[in-house]
C-alpha cells in the first residue's frame, strides 16, 4: 500500500515537472518562431529556474502562466504551433508587430483563453474553425491582417464572446448569422472585407455595431470615411483602422524609437534612480511641472536629449514589493491610444515609485485656459473642440476596450495634456488603481478635485466609470468657460460658486454668451456652444445612471442623439427643480456659506 502512495506521489510531481517544462519549451519554441533578435526577450532562456520570471510573462501563485503581452515589439516571424501547450493561458496579446503565416490550428487548445488579440500583424490563411473550441474567450481581434477566406461557423456558438473585430482583411464569404446578434455583442466590426452581409446586414458591414443598451442603435445614414476616425474609435476604441495599411499612425500611437538603447516597440524601461534625479536636476523645483493628489512632476532631459515628464508618487504602499508595482505598471502600459498619455518607464526603490512619461511641449488645458504667460496663443474655439472629442475618445478606450477597464477618477482640465498638435492627451489614467487601492488603514478612498468629483463617489467611495463621465462633463465647462470649477469670486455678485450651478443658471436664462470664455473675442460659433454645454449637463446629472457612457458622448459630439436626449433632460430638470424649490419653501432651507476658496485636492483616504 505504502508503495503506491509512494508511486502516485512521485507521477504527481512528475505530472507537475512535465507540465512546467512543456510551458517552458512552448515559450522558447514561441520566441524562436518570432525572430527575437538578440536585444529582445533576453531573459527567456533555459537556465532561468521558471518561465514565471521571464520577461511579459504572467503567473498565478501555482505557476501556471495566464497572461503573455508582446505588443509592438517588432517581431517579423511565425506563430509557433507549440504554443497550444500553454493550457491555462487566459490572455495572448501579440498586436502591432510583423508576424507572418497563418494561426495555428493549436490555439483552439487554449480552452482557458478570454482575450486573443493578433491585429496590426501581417497574418496569411484562415481562420481556424479550432477556435470554435475557446468557450471562455470575449474577446476576439484579429483585424488588420492578411486573412481570407470565410468566417468559420463555430464562432458564432461561442457563449461568452463580446468583442468580434476582424475588419481590415481579405475575408469573404456569407457571415455566421449568429454575429449579428446585436443584443449579445458589444463591438462588431466587419469593415474592409469582401463579405457577403445580405440586403438585411449590409449597413453592419459597411459600419460597426456598438451596442450600450437598448437605447442604443448602429449607425446609418453617415458616409464611409467622412467619419472615419468615429468608426475607427467606436470599432475598436483607438486602435485598428478602417483604411487598411495608410493610417496606422492615425489613432494609436507606436512607441518609437529608442531610449539608452533599452525601449523599443513598446517595451517599458526600468530607469535607475540616479538617472532620473540627473535627468531632473535633483528633482529641483525649478523643474515642477505640476502637483496633484499623486505627487509631483518634473520636467526632465535624458543623455540623449529627449524630454521626459517624472512623476513622483506619493502616498504609495505596496505590500507586494516591486513586482507587483511593476507587474501593474506593465498592465497599464497595454493601454496605447492617441489620445492616453503614453508610459515610457518607471523607476522604483525602497522607498520612491516613480512614472516617466514623454513631455508634453503644450502643458495642459488648465495651463492653456488660465495660467498663460504674456505673449503666448489662448486656445482658440476650433482646438477647444477637438480636445473635447479627444479626451472623449480616450476615456471611452479606457472604460469599453481595456481589458479590465480603467477608472480614472480624476478627470479635469489639469490632467488632459496637449501634445505639439494641440492633440488632447489623457494623464494619471492608471495611478488611482496603482497608488491608494493599498492601503489599508481607511475604509473609504476619495481621489480627485472638489468641484469634480460626482456625488455618489464623494458620498460613498465607490467609482464607477459614470463618475468619469460627471469629471468629463465638468472639464468641457472648463473649456467652454476658461474658469475653474470652484470659483469663490462670484460669492460677490451671485450664489453659484461652483461652475456647473452657474452654468445652469445661464442656460435656464437663454444668456449662453454670458458664460463663454471672454479670451475668445466672440470667435466662436454659438450653437456648437450650446451643443458643448448641453453635452456637459447630461454628463453632469445627479444619479450615474442617467449619465450616458463615453462612447455616447463620442457619438453626440459628432451630432448623433444629442436632440433627443437633451430634451429629455430638460424635462426631468424642469420637474426636479420644481420639486425641490417647494421643499426649500417648505423646510425654509437657507444657503450654506463655504469658507475654503482653493479647489481641495483630495489626496488620500477619507
Amino acid at each position: 500500500m505504502g508503495f503506491i502512495v509512494l508511486f502516485l506521489l512521485l507521477a504527481t510531481l512528475c505530472s507537475s515537472e512535465l507540465e512546467n517544462n512543456s510551458q517552458e519549451e512552448a515559450l522558447y519554441a514561441l520566441k524562436l518562431s518570432l525572430n527575437a533578435s538578440k536585444n529582445q526577450l533576453t531573459n527567456w532562456n533555459r537556465d532561468q529556474v521558471s518561465p514565471c520570471t521571464w520577461s511579459n510573462v504572467y503567473c498565478d501563485p501555482s505557476g501556471n502562466i495566464y497572461q503573455v503581452s508582446l505588443a509592438f515589439m517588432g517581431f517579423t516571424g511565425y506563430l509557433t504551433p507549440r504554443i497550444g501547450a500553454l493550457k491555462g493561458l487566459q490572455t495572448l496579446v501579440l498586436n502591432g508587430n510583423g508576424i507572418t503565416g497563418g494561426i495555428p490550428k493549436e490555439l483552439g487548445n487554449l480552452t482557458r483563453l478570454v482575450r486573443l488579440d493578433l491585429q496590426n500583424n501581417r497574418l496569411t490563411g484562415e481562420i481556424p474553425s479550432s477556435l470554435g473550441n475557446l468557450k471562455k474567450l470575449q474577446f476576439l481581434t484579429l483585424s488588420q491582417n492578411n486573412l481570407n477566406g470565410s468566417i468559420p461557423e463555430s464562432l458564432a456558438n461561442l457563449p461568452s464572446l463580446i468583442n468580434v473585430l476582424l475588419d481590415s482583411n481579405d475575408l469573404s464569404g456569407q457571415i455566421p448569422e449568429g454575429l449579428f446578434n446585436v443584443s449579445k455583442y458589444k463591438y462588431v466590426c466587419f469593415t474592409g472585407n469582401k463579405l457577403n452581409c445580405g440586403m438585411n446586414y449590409r449597413k453592419l458591414c459597411a459600419y460597426d455595431i456598438a451596442d450600450q443598451g437598448s437605447s442604443h442603435k448602429p449607425k446609418t445614414g453617415i458616409i464611409v470615411g467622412i467619419v472615419l476616425g468615429l468608426v475607427v474609435i467606436i470599432c475598436l476604441g483607438g486602435l485598428l483602422f478602417f483604411w487598411r495599411k495608410s493610417y496606422k499612425r492615425d489613432v494609436y500611437v507606436d512607441v518609437a524609437g529608442e531610449v539608452d538603447g533599452r525601449i523599443a516597440f513598446g517595451q517599458l524601461k526600468r530607469f535607475a534612480w540616479r538617472e532620473l534625479q540627473i535627468a531632473t536636476d535633483n528633482f529641483s523645483e525649478r523643474n515642477v511641472l505640476g502637483q496633484g493628489g499623486f505627487g509631483k512632476v518634473y520636467k526632465g532631459v535624458l543623455p540623449d536629449g529627449t524630454k521626459i515628464a517624472v512623476k513622483r508618487l506619493t502616498d504609495y504602499e505596496s505590500p507586494g514589493g516591486d513586482a507587483a508595482f511593476q507587474r501593474e505598471v506593465e498592465m497599464i502600459s497595454v493601454a496605447v491610444h492617441r489620445n492616453l498619455l503614453r508610459l515610457i518607464g518607471f523607476c522604483t526603490t525602497p522607498t520612491e515609485r516613480l512614472l516617466v512619461y514623454p513631455f508634453m511641449q503644450n502643458l495642459s488645458v488648465a495651463y492653456r485656459l488660465r495660467e498663460l504667460k504674456p505673449g503666448e496663443a489662448v486656445l482658440d474655439w476650433p482646438t477647444r473642440k477637438k480636445v473635447a472629442l479627444g479626451t472623449a475618445r480616450g476615456l471611452e478606450y479606457l472604460h469599453e476596450q481595456c481589458n479590465p477597464k480603467i477608472i480614472h477618477r480624476d478627470v479635469k482640465a489639469a490632467n488632459v495634456l496637449l501634445d505639439g498638435d494641440f492633440e488632447a492627451v489623457v494623464g494619471d489614467f492608471g495611478l488611482a488603481k496603482l497608488v491608494d487601492v493599498r492601503r489599508t488603514n481607511v475604509t473609504t478612498q476619495v481621489r480627485g478635485t472638489m468641484g469634480h468629483i460626482a456625488p455618489e463617489y464623494l458620498s460613498t467611495g465607490k467609482s464607477s466609470e459614470k463618475t468619469d463621465v460627471f469629471g468629463y462633463g465638468i472639464m468641457l465647462l472648463e473649456l467652454v468657460t476658461g474658469q475653474r470649477a470652484i470659483d469663490f469670486s462670484r460669492l460677490e455678485e451671485e450664489d453659484d460658486v461652483l461652475l456647473l450651478d452657474h452654468v445652469k443658471k445661464l442656460e435656464r436664462e437663454k444668456r449662453l454668451d454670458a458664460i463663454v470664455d471672454r479670451n475668445l473675442k466672440q470667435n466662436y460659433k454659438i450653437e456648437e456652444v450650446e451643443m458643448i454645454v448641453q453635452v456637459a449637463l447630461l454628463c453632469t446629472q445627479a444619479s450615474p445612471e442617467d449619465r450616458p457612457a463615453m462612447s455616447e458622448v463620442v457619438r453626440m459630439l459628432d451630432g448623433e442623439g444629442l436632440a433627443e436626449r437633451w430634451e429629455e433632460w430638460q424635462h426631468v430638470e424642469v420637474n426636479r427643480r420644481q420639486d425641490y424649490e417647494r421643499l426649500q419653501r417648505r423646510l425654509g432651507w437657507g444657503e450654506d456659506s463655504i469658507n475654503n476658496q482653493d479647489a481641495i485636492e483630495l489626496s488620500g483616504g477619507r
